[in-house]
């Protein structure tokens, strides 16, 4: 979209889609992982009902992964104020149903602080997270002690984990991931209609 086609949208309904992601390591997945899920649930469930999705936040808060080549993380109150400004122009421009599609788990500011249970695992592992040409593991990775993860400072972390998976099945079946994703989609578009409340 354009402005002057944001303009005329904004005439007839006020929803818009706001996904959030992050730029951290996933083992074998694509650094982006958390931004192309984030973004592609959100168009597959606004595309249909023609709202509007603004581009991703690509940067998130993710401190516990420094130690992993790649990973970007904003401090809390960078992305807080990140957010609000996003936000408040959205809102000033006159979209009043805003639906935020986090893609991150670390994103939530406490949630940022104390890791995630799972993560780099089949949970994350679409077609679309995978990067050409790299082989994933075929057996499951023993599950990481979740309390010891979170004493961790990052380079003790990435020492822990080696290649950034908490632990279990790299992979499942794409047919079965798909129809996980469709549930995601259908769920999401849902909210965008009923749940405004």
């Amino acid at each position: 979209m354009n402005w002057m086609m944001v303009k005329e949208y904004l005439k007839r309904d006020d929803r818009a889609l706001l996904p959030l992601g992050s730029t951290e390591q996933h083992a074998y997945l694509s650094l982006s992982v958390d931004s192309i899920l984030a973004e592609r649930l959100a168009v597959e469930a606004a595309e249909p009902l023609g709202v509007p999705v603004f581009p991703v936040v690509a940067y998130g808060i993710t401190p516990y992964f420094r130690a992993f080549p790649g990973t970007i993380t904003l401090r809390v109150e960078t992305y807080l104020s990140l957010l609000r400004d996003i936000l408040d122009v959205m809102a000033e421009q006159g979209f009043k149903r805003i639906l935020i599609v986090n893609g991150h788990g670390g994103n939530t500011p406490a949630q940022g602080l104390i890791g995630e249970a799972s993560h780099a695992s089949w949970m994350e592992n679409f077609p679309w997270t995978r990067l050409e040409k790299v082989e994933m593991p075929h057996e499951q990775k023993p599950m990481s002690d979740l309390d010891k993860l979170r004493r961790l400072d990052p380079k003790s972390l990435r020492q822990y984990l080696k290649d950034g998976n908490y632990g279990g099945f790299y992979q499942r079946d794409d047919e079965e991931m798909k129809k996980i994703w469709r549930t995601g989609v259908e769920e999401t578009r849902a909210l965008l209609v009923e749940g405004w409340d």
